[in-house]
């Protein structure tokens, strides 16, 4: 597939588990021969260090720094919806004056208002959804008015097509408190009323992962899936180098965590992340600290601001048991050998990532899709267990120090690793050569270049 005919512009959301995958799938079009743009905001486009595809900015109105500088979630999102519409209608006309014609846009399933630029061109347009394919179901069943919303508590356990049976608060919280997420449920909603007008959608999953749900909605949706998007050098190793996504919104204290990790014996070590858009209570940060203190476990910690958030005598007692940094090269950390227990927030990037490089998990989900991802990884998956919050909603030092021992030394600890490996291997062979995720990247490159 080695010629350049076809040029697709990938269009992010300008956030870091957005742009990851994202990025990633631009890398595997440019590694299939098409030219790929990755277009995101002036204000990360400086955040992006790939070589193999081009990247552009546009603008979503908030060109110093992007979401801060907005008003509201409603303002933001309305003035990407005119700014990014006309920059983005610029960088296609761009692109035809120089000869790299654009034949096709791949988006963000948050900016859906790309679909109308695509079809004012008269190129492609596929949706790129960046949770998994159970969530997107759920919403889907919602539109389609085969589940009721707002979900009532008196209806679990939740029974969908594909799905283990639900209680509410295994929902995403766009469903199970959709109050405060509205502008961004509206976006959801949106999206799912008209998937039909996309010549793809594209999910960063991969079948056998969701079997049961990809067996009950064939034929019913057009959802496809790719993933997972995961730097090949973790996975098939068909992109030379490809050892990391390639964008930093932050700076990662890389060379310190690998140094401390070549210290340890393998699989002693807990490596605690709760991703990028997570702001953690006070109350919860101690209850963590405390409990990690308690396991007699080395742990590697990403804090955003530790000085403030951790307790002074927690940080002065743990010598070289544990390190904490404010960020890292997660998949690096990951695949190192020290590592045997990932304590992780369940976003669906890092679910990936966990499952992709067979990394045992104690799932803590706060919002969004992780306690929908959070569930899977206890009860579908048998990858890790799930804490529990006691009536405060905080999970105590106690229930953190059992799960952890659960997973690190337990009675189940022994078939949690070997579930972790068996997905780490099927991950891998979705995506490489003749796996379902690579067939289904490559259809899309033929049909986009017979055009």
């Amino acid at each position: 597939m080695q010629n350049r005919k076809g040029h697709v512009i990938v269009l992010t959301y300008p956030a870091q588990g957005h742009i990851n995958p994202l990025l990633q799938f631009a890398k595997r079009l440019a590694s299939k021969g098409l030219k790929a743009t990755l277009a995101t905001t002036h204000y990360t486009v400086k955040s992006i260090h790939e070589t193999s595809v081009g990247v552009e900015p546009i603008s979503d109105g908030y060109d110093e720094s992007g979401f801060k500088q907005a008003p509201s979630v409603e303002a933001y999102l309305d003035s990407f919806k005119t700014v990014g519409s006309r920059t983005l209608s610029e960088l296609i006309l761009k692109f035809s004056a120089s000869g790299s014609p654009v034949n096709g846009i791949v988006y963000d399933s948050l900016l859906s208002w790309a679909i109308d630029v695509a079809k004012k061109f008269n190129i492609y347009g596929a949706v790129f959804f960046t949770n998994s394919a159970s969530v997107c179901s759920m919403y889907w069943h919602i539109i389609h008015g085969h589940q009721a919303f707002p979900v009532k508590q008196e209806t679990e356990p939740l029974l969908m097509p594909g799905l283990p049976p639900l209680a509410l608060s295994d929902l995403p919280s766009f469903l199970s408190q959709p109050a405060p997420h509205s502008p961004y449920l509206a976006l959801i909603l949106e999206q799912f009323s008209s998937l039909e007008e996309n010549d793809w959608v594209f999910c960063n999953s991969f079948e056998e992962l969701e079997s049961e749900l990809v067996k009950e909605m064939l034929g019913l949706w057009p959802l496809v899936m790719i993933g997972p998007m995961v730097p090949s050098s973790y996975l098939d190793q068909e992109i030379d180098g490809d050892t990391d996504y390639g964008a930093n919104l932050w700076k990662p204290t890389t060379d310190q965590c690998m140094k401390w990790l070549e210290k340890k014996p393998p699989e002693s070590v807990i490596y605690i992340s709760f991703g990028s858009m997570a702001d953690i209570a006070a109350k919860q940060v101690e209850e963590i600290a405390w409990g990690l203190k308690a396991s007699n476990q080395n742990f590697l910690w990403v804090v955003k601001e530790p000085k403030t958030k951790l307790p002074d005598e927690f940080l002065s007692s743990i010598g070289e048991t544990g390190l904490v940094v404010t960020w890292c090269n997660q998949l690096e950390v990951l695949a190192h050998q020290a590592v045997g227990c990932f304590i992780t927030h369940c976003g669906w990037n890092s679910t990936l990532e966990g499952l992709s490089l067979g990394v045992p998990m104690v799932a803590m989900p706060q919002w969004s899709d992780q306690p929908t991802n959070a569930k899977f990884v206890e009860e579908l998956w048998g990858v890790g267990v799930k804490v529990k919050k006691n009536e405060e909603g905080i999970v105590s030092r106690e229930e953190l120090e059992m799960c952890i021992r659960e997973v690190m030394v337990g009675e189940r600890s022994g078939q949690i690793k070997k579930n972790s490996l068996k997905w780490r291997e099927a991950a891998k062979k979705a995506v490489s050569i003749g796996g379902t995720s690579d067939d289904n990247i490559n259809e899309f490159i033929l049909k986009l270049l017979s055009g």
